[in-house]
């Protein structure tokens, strides 16, 4: 049942996690929705996801911000078009160029200052420290260290940074996104092709595997895939 008077802002990316937090933050508050575009390589593809899974939800408060920090900064192939996206066999145990450096704290102090304004009092963000590539914005610790920024740097400190995913592995995810009816064949998680999914980057196989985990079809289109049928 939603609370009624209390609002909460989901960062909405447009991929197969933060879909799931959108559904759980519709579930039980007034949700409104932020989409931060940096420069990536699939920013249009992923601003378009989140305009539909909006709409799917029935979310209207949007907020679309465009980060120029993080493209001008650079050392991530997912803003630097001199790095390549590697396969996800080719990726070791370090923090994976991938990584865009920061980025989460970019996005949560953007969620911050729209949830002050609308008096809402939670921040859903859909980090996945297991089943992640291993960046560092992903621990639990680094979340708990951001609640205790807000509460000294806010005007009321009430304001509260929730992670229902954090915990889970990337099955669990698909699964819970099912039940709550979360609209999976909208969402896109593809670091590299905007018009089907590569199918071969770490967040493409990450994601099949959990829905081969779950014992169902991932709803979107893989390029990888269609080549071999």
């Amino acid at each position: 049942m939603v609370k009624d008077a209390q609002r909460a802002v989901v960062l909405l990316s447009g991929g197969m996690d933060s879909c799931v937090c959108a559904a759980l933050a519709v579930r039980d508050y007034h949700a409104a929705a932020v989409h931060v575009s940096y420069g990536q390589r699939t920013e249009d593809r992923e601003r378009r996801a989140f305009f539909a899974i909006c709409d799917r939800l029935g979310i209207r408060d949007r907020l679309l911000v465009r980060n120029e920090s993080l493209s001008a900064i650079g050392a991530s192939a997912l803003t630097d078009r001199n790095l390549r996206v590697p396969e996800s066999h080719a990726m070791g145990h370090d923090i994976p160029v991938t990584y865009v450096p920061f980025r989460n704290a970019h996005f949560l102090s953007v969620a911050v200052s729209w949830a002050e304004v609308l008096g809402a009092s939670q921040i859903y963000i859909g980090a996945v420290e297991q089943d992640s590539s291993g960046y560092p914005d992903c621990r639990p610790a680094y979340y708990q260290a951001f609640n205790e920024v807000i509460k000294l740097g806010t005007k009321e400190g009430r304001i509260e940074i929730v992670t229902p995913l954090i915990h889970l592995r990337k099955a669990e995810i698909v699964r819970l996104g099912l039940e709550l009816g979360a609209p999976f064949d909208l969402t896109w998680s593809c670091y590299s092709r905007e018009d089907s999914a590569c199918g071969v980057c770490d967040s493409c196989v990450l994601r099949l595997r959990a829905f081969q985990d779950a014992g169902n079809a991932d709803p979107i289109p893989y390029a990888a895939l269609a080549e071999r049928a």
